[in-house]
Order: C-alpha cells, then sequence, then structure tokens
C-alpha cells in the first residue's frame, strides 16, 4: 500500500557533525546510522537493522521483511538520491548551512524506530526526486524495488522533498 508525500522529518537525522562513520543507538525504540556511498554500505546497513531489530526481540519475520525494505530504500537513496543537475554530485543548498555541508559528505541515513511489534524504515537523502514505481517487467534487470518494498511493507511513502532532500519510509509489521 502506498501512501503520499508527507511533512519533512528528515532534518533531525541531519544535524550531527560530519564523521566516517556515525551511528546512534538511541532508547529502547530507536536507531540510526549514517551510511557512507562505499560499495559495502547496503551490506552494512542490512546487518545494522538485523542486530537492531534483533536486540529490540522483534519477530524473525518482521526482522528480514525489514532488512529487504532497507536494502532496496538505501540502493535507490545511493542510485538516485543525488541531484543529476549536479553533475551527481551530492546536492548542496545555495546558502552556506550547516545541512548543505553535510549533504555534502553524508549520501544517506537510515533510522529505524519500533513501533509495537512494528518497525519504521526510513531513509534520507540529499535528492529531490520522489520514488517512480516502475511498469513491472519480469525481463528487466532492475525495477523491481518498490514492488518489493508495497509488497512487504504496511505502508510506504516519502516526504516532500526540499533543498536538503527527502525522506523514503516504510513501516513493516508481522504478517496477520
Amino acid at each position: 500500500m502506498t501512501a503520499y508525500p508527507a511533512e519533512t522529518v528528515h532534518d533531525a537525522l541531519r544535524e550531527e557533525p560530519c564523521e566516517e562513520s556515525w551511528w546512534m543507538p538511541g532508547p529502547d525504540d530507536f536507531a540510526a546510522c549514517a551510511l557512507s556511498s562505499s560499495a559495502h554500505t547496503v551490506a552494512e546497513a542490512r546487518r545494522f537493522t538485523r542486530a537492531t531489530l534483533g536486540n529490540w526481540q522483534l519477530c524473525a519475520g518482521v526482522t528480514e521483511d525489514a532488512a529487504l525494505v532497507v536494502t532496496e530504500l538505501v540502493s535507490n537513496a545511493l542510485r538516485h538520491g543525488v541531484r543529476a543537475e549536479d553533475g551527481g554530485a551530492p546536492a548542496v543548498p545555495d546558502a552556506p548551512d550547516d545541512r548543505g555541508a553535510l549533504a555534502c559528505c553524508r549520501p544517506a541515513w537510515l533510522a529505524l524506530t519500533r513501533q509495537d511489534g512494528a518497525v519504521l524504515c526510513a531513509v534520507s537523502d540529499a535528492g529531490t526526486g520522489v520514488p517512480v514505481v516502475r511498469p513491472r517487467d519480469p525481463m528487466a534487470e532492475s525495477g523491481r524495488g518498490l514492488h518489493l518494498v508495497d509488497r512487504l511493507s504496511e505502508a510506504w511513502g516519502w516526504t516532500s522533498p526540499d533543498r536538503s532532500g527527502k525522506t523514503v519510509w516504510a513501516t513493516v509489521s508481522p504478517h496477520g
């Protein structure tokens, strides 16, 4: 089930100083990590998700579904989360400010929030393009990710993009 753009929530995830590797285990119901643009980022995000949800003692089905959803959201953020008009470089707002500097050195953030037995997965990036679900094509080499997110999540959507980017989110719940 696809939801439509929501209010922007990603600025709070971009207010930390730039570091090469950063993650924040929050209270028992929140965890976040900054994602680099390295070749290992998607696997690291998947491991972070499994470890966090395992510590929260969520059921194995929710953990594995959330790990797949995070894989797709992080892959899309790294592939499409930059402004094409900037020649593929991360977005930097016109006015100098901390968010612009962070967008430069942090292509994406992953946040996980536990809500009862469900988990909200949110990936913020510097891009201003919104997700586009491609028509199903069994012969295509790519383009199935958002279909997978739609199938595995109770709801998903994105915040309205602004100068600092957007957040794409999905809620994964236990299967009834």
